[in-house]
């Protein structure tokens, strides 16, 4: 065996003072270097032995673990003995009690070398057992840290779910124990902040800190880019927007004011302006900033319309029909996945709902026009929740979809939006009516059109900057093409209709 002072070198623990152990141990306390099983490691390597952790139950936790008398280790965990030192068999032992953060447990250093224990050694195994101790305390710390995040991001998602199937009463007492005030507002806005995954935590931690905890900050749960943030003021919106400006690669889309119980519908829209937001050179986009079909459309003819399409829904117990309601504005915006995601409820559960509702409408959403038009009423019926009925006369017949559509303003509004699309040499107007005819099947569309699929995609995709509306991803933005394409009704072109649409033909056609 090597003599003490050559050993010291190679072991790179020596100095002229014998103190250099004591700097490469502190060193374990640094940020980058914070891990108990590098320091039980070294341990083993300063002592030229063998060192191991275990907790009070027997488990090891780091190094490796020498042979032990288990009735000495019980009495040093349990604290009826601080530590122990043994020593037989050419073997020599070092026993010492860890105390962790929580008080009722503990944990034993073993160290065992071959050679007694000086009183270098002896100090190395004392302060080391500090650093340890400090560094299980240090990660309990961030451990309940980390915890507290994570409780507190499941109550703000929890409170989401509640709003977004119109349980307002619930959302607020669960909001009030921590956010007093946050859900005291009858309106809001909801906003959709996105950016990149990787700097998503970041974002929603700047949103707060922006907002003053005066908003519901929300990681959204199907979109891994997306933020939801419901803003009860329009200080709050107006930080918000602050914030993408020094950010190359995010994006904000905005609602317009709503109703509390109305935060999906809110949520619909802020995504369809977020789909906006991404071809305005401020990155920002509000809903209300375009025009609307619905807005086109006389009031209450349109609202008499909706009444009567969703006339069966009224039959329902009122929780039953909101959470049907809720469930299929966000079913037929996204995959039954997302919103399953965004509603914290299965799948299946997300589809069962919507078959309940097909079946009570006597629709079909796998029909494209079909879900475009039972999406129109949904928005109709928060939009103008508050619009009057008209009376029907005896020489007044209820108003048809049809009818609704082929009004002037309307018909103007269809036709100047999709004459973008005439601007580009490739008939991007003939691909994407086709593509809606054949209920946004790239393959079917192309089979009609004599072209490769991937032609059909790339075409519709050029579409949507024209537009400024997303289409492959479905949703509102399609939906509203969709009714433009239906207030031309050329008979020329390829009928949007397709197939028949699944809807009462009263309600349709007239």
């Amino acid at each position: 065996m090597a003599g003490g002072e050559d050993g010291d070198r190679r072991a790179g623990t020596g100095s002229a003072d014998g103190s250099a152990w004591a700097q490469e141990l502190l060193e374990h306390l640094r940020p980058h270097g914070r891990d108990v099983r590098r320091v039980v490691a070294w341990l083993a390597d300063a002592v030229r032995g063998v060192a191991s952790l275990q907790d009070d139950t027997g488990r090891l936790l780091a190094g490796s673990r020498p042979p032990l008398d288990e009735d000495l280790v019980a009495a040093v965990a349990a604290g009826r003995i601080a530590s122990a030192a043994w020593e037989g068999q050419g073997r020599h032992l070092r026993l010492v009690r860890v105390t962790y953060p929580n008080p009722s447990a503990a944990g034993v250093l073993a160290v065992a070398r071959d050679t007694p224990f000086d009183r270098r050694t002896s100090d190395i195994v004392t302060h080391t057992v500090q650093v340890i101790e400090l560094l299980l305390k240090a990660d309990e710390t961030t451990a309940a840290g980390i915890r507290l995040e994570r409780a507190t991001s499941d109550l703000r998602l929890a409170i989401l779910q509640l709003l977004m199937v119109e349980d307002t009463v619930s959302a607020r007492r669960v909001a009030a124990g921590l956010w007093p005030g946050l859900l005291d507002t009858d309106t809001a806005c909801v906003h959709v902040v996105e950016g990149t995954v990787e700097e998503r935590d970041t974002v929603a931690e700047e949103c707060i800190d922006a907002t003053g905890e005066r908003a519901l900050v929300v990681l959204c749960p199907a979109v891994d880019e997306h933020v939801i943030v419901v803003t009860p003021g329009e200080s709050e919106a107006r930080d918000l927007r602050s914030l993408i400006g020094g950010r190359p690669r995010t994006f904000i889309g905005g609602s317009a004011r709503q109703s509390l119980a109305r935060t999906a519908t809110a949520y619909g829209q802020a995504v369809s302006a977020l789909a906006v937001a991404h071809f305005r050179p401020d990155k920002a986009a509000v809903y209300a900033e375009r025009t609307h079909p619905e807005r086109l459309i006389d009031p209450a003819a349109l609202r008499e319309w909706t009444d009567r399409l969703l006339r069966p829904l009224d039959t329902l117990p009122h929780h039953t029909r909101a959470e049907l309601l809720a469930t299929t504005r966000l079913g037929l915006e996204f995959t039954a996945v997302n919103a399953a995601k965004v509603l914290g409820v299965s799948r299946n559960t997300v589809r069962a709902r919507m078959e309940r509702v097909e079946a009570l409408l006597r629709t079909d959403f796998g029909n494209l026009t079909a879900r475009a038009v039972v999406h129109l009423a949904l928005n109709i019926q928060v939009s103008l929740a508050d619009t009057p009925v008209g009376a029907d006369g005896p020489d007044r017949a209820p108003a048809s979809l049809r009818d609704l559509l082929s009004g002037p303003a309307m018909r103007t509004w269809a036709r100047d939006l999709l004459a973008h699309l005439d601007q580009d040499t490739r008939d991007l107007r003939r691909t994407l009516r086709t593509w809606i005819a054949e209920g946004a099947n790239a393959e079917r569309a192309a089979q009609t059109l004599g072209v490769h699929a991937q032609t059909v995609r790339e075409h519709v995709r050029s579409a949507e900057p024209v537009l400024e509306r997303r289409l492959l991803a479905g949703g509102s933005d399609l939906y509203e093409v969709v009714l433009a394409h239906l207030a031309l009704d050329d008979p020329d072109e390829p009928a949007v209709h397709g197939v028949k649409t699944g809807l009462p033909d009263s309600l349709v056609h007239g």
